[in-house]
């Protein structure tokens, strides 16, 4: 399915109270590529092929369903590193926060996500005080180039 992503990504300084009582999910994920960005990922117990655009905040955004056996037969082939993180999904002001804690490739990387769906939306955002710097042109924060380390 052909979607765009308009998304900001930020450090996070401190992470919010009561940070169990959100729903988590289980990621791993891998690259195939990473210019242009085609990716796999397990959450859970579902699994995905995904091709990113170009781009910082703004990319199309194409998700693919994969079986288990797939995503198997193509995690051997991965480049780099399989990156592991678990994801809070934390509603802030009628949006959806994702915090990932990394356990893998840099176990104390603490970074937060948050869609939007306009540009305007997205540069009109106010962070919560719990959130660091805002990396989002910074592309040495895309998972696709922490695989590489």
């Amino acid at each position: 399915m052909k979607s765009y992503e308009i998304e900001r990504k930020f450090l996070v300084k401190a992470l919010p109270e009561n940070l169990d009582s959100f729903p988590s999910s289980q990621i791993e994920q891998g690259y195939l590529c990473t210019e242009p960005v085609v990716r796999i990922r397990r959450q859970d117990e579902e699994y995905w092929l995904t091709y990113k655009s170009k781009g910082l905040m703004v990319r199309e955004e194409y998700n693919l369903p994969l079986t288990g056996e797939a995503y198997e037969h193509l995690k051997s082939k991965t480049d780099g590193k399989l990156i592991s993180k678990q994801r809070y999904r934390i509603p802030y002001q009628g949006y959806m926060i994702e915090l990932d804690l990394f356990s893998s490739p840099l176990p104390d990387l603490i970074l937060a996500e948050v869609e939007f769906p306009s540009e305007e939306e997205a540069l009109q955002f106010r962070k919560p005080d719990w959130f660091g710097d805002d990396v989002t042109s910074s592309p040495e924060y895309h998972n696709s180039n922490l695989s590489k380390l």
